[in-house]
């Protein structure tokens, strides 16, 4: 049975990863970008959020979901060795309004299952952590919560398809689903005809539009909801030990003040509601970036200088009507499935939402799910240069002299890491572009933006895609960078 997944982020893979355990089932993940999980999996704030925050009565599944992923993101990051850490989040109060709403959540947490959560005052507060705002009066802790490299966990996701018999197709764009007497037959693309017995839709912000297509809920919209960040320097000498969050409004969970798996401060995000024509757009404002240091104020004792601000940037996250997740298998057309409006927690709830959609293709289509003695677990992730003492890059080198040869000095990326991510990128089938090595690496992300290692990084891969260093792809434009003559002559 062929099953096309439609969307190569976090959930849509999730999902193929969860299928691939079973035997007699060819996975398929089509997806516009050239590479995984450059949509709004690549600009979120990485939390695994513990599910306090998620009322049961107005939004169960979501709510069952996301604590279910929360437990299950601990197994996932084990199997596929993505960087993550469980510090536990702060949801700060500033004053009795806002303590007022905070403390609602812990009921929320009672009955959502979620362990140990409970407000800390004062002392307590200030050793949970010493880089608290003077302005908070309180917080409620949620010691379960959690933040992963979104990036890496992605790649991560589309290895482990890969290396389990799964394909992904780039630079793919579907254009609809066909339907013939009832039941779907697959879908029409930018690349042509793909055949399929089972269609997924998770194609994030462009999810309702694929519905649409399919000729299922007409009346499904989704909104455009922009999140804008700021990035602040791995030195940046304020850094909080747990992840803290302002208290909830209805339009969002807060500002979050956190620090990375990286090592960097961020802070985030804003929550704008865009035009239904802006689903692309990623801008930054000068307004969301001083909205956003604001509300920092209220989380951190003080905020860095701005000239310690390395970037910023802004994801949009797909917004379904009254916040519910369209989580559902139809009878007509047979084999189509929506897993459209998955807003936040999706990121924190994706591994349990793919074994919900496999258990309602059991249930629903009476395919019989029998695991496959042969499926793959486990996938290694990188080597780093970062971090290692000089005696272990001493032992690197030895081994590899590539990683010898430091491409990127603000977050010490050696060459070897550079080619390994080319490797990678065309292992899964993907396009080597300069910011899928970007991403899976770190290369770039550092203090100079890639000021300095960026052209050398183009370098390499001119070298071993045997292309002229400006026909390297940045995003989905060249580069830029070589003879320039030669681009004028081809009128490029």
């Amino acid at each position: 049975m062929r099953i096309v997944i439609i969307g190569a982020g976090v959930v849509g893979l999730s999902i193929a990863r969860v299928l691939s355990m079973y035997k007699g089932l060819d996975i398929v993940v089509v997806e516009k970008e050239p590479d995984v999980g450059w949509g709004a999996s690549k600009a979120n704030t990485s939390i695994i959020h513990p599910g306090h925050e998620e009322d049961p009565e107005l939004h169960p599944l979501r709510a069952r979901l996301c604590v279910e992923g929360n437990k299950l993101w601990r197994q996932w990051v084990k199997e596929l060795d993505i960087p993550a850490k469980w510090p536990g989040e702060l949801m700060v109060f500033t004053n009795s309004e806002e303590e007022k709403e905070a403390l609602r959540y812990i009921d929320t947490a009672r009955r959502n299952n979620v362990p140990g959560v409970r407000a800390v005052y004062g002392d307590e507060l200030r050793r949970l952590e010493p880089a608290i705002s003077p302005m908070a009066v309180g917080a409620v802790y949620a010691p379960t919560a959690g933040n992963i490299s979104p990036f890496e966990a992605v790649a991560a996701l589309a290895e482990n398809l890969v290396e389990n018999g799964g394909r992904i197709l780039v630079n793919t764009l579907v254009k609809s689903v066909r339907i013939k007497d009832k039941a779907v037959e697959g879908v029409e693309t930018s690349g042509g005809f793909i055949q399929a017995d089972i269609v997924i839709n998770a194609a994030g912000v462009h999810a309702d539009e694929i519905s649409h297509s399919a000729g299922v809920e007409e009346d499904f919209v989704i909104r455009p909801r922009k999140g804008e960040y700021i990035v602040f320097d791995e030195d940046t000498s304020v850094k909080p030990l747990r992840l803290l969050h302002t208290t909830p409004t209805s339009l969002t969970k807060g500002v979050y003040a956190i620090t990375t798996t990286g090592g960097d401060l961020l802070i985030g995000p804003t929550a704008v509601d865009m035009p239904y024509e802006l689903k692309e757009d990623t801008s930054t404002t000068l307004e969301g970036i001083e909205y956003l240091l604001r509300e920092a104020g209220k989380l951190l004792r003080e905020l860095p200088p701005r000239s310690l601000i390395t970037r910023t940037f802004a994801g949009v996250r797909p917004e379904p009507p009254h916040g519910e997740w369209l989580i559902k298998v139809y009878e007509e057309p047979w084999g189509f499935i929506n897993v459209a409006g998955i807003r936040s927690p999706g990121l924190t709830a994706a591994p349990a939402i793919a074994y919900y959609v496999a258990d309602m293709i059991s249930k629903s289509y009476a395919v019989s799910l029998e695991h496959r003695s042969d499926w793959k677990p486990y996938r290694r992730g990188f080597l780093r240069l970062h971090g290692k003492s000089l005696r272990e890059i001493d032992e690197l080198v030895s081994v590899n002299p590539d990683y010898g040869e430091v491409v990127c000095y603000c977050r010490t990326v050696s060459k070897a890491e550079i080619l390994e991510a080319v490797k990678r990128i065309k292992t899964i089938g993907a396009q080597v572009t300069l910011d899928g090595v970007k991403f899976r690496t770190k290369a770039g992300f550092g203090r100079c933006q890639g000021s300095f290692c960026r052209w050398r990084i183009a370098g390499i891969i001119a070298g071993l895609e045997g292309k002229e260093m400006h026909e390297v792809v940045v995003k989905m434009e060249r580069y830029g960078l070589g003879d320039v003559k030669k681009m004028l002559r081809e009128g490029a």
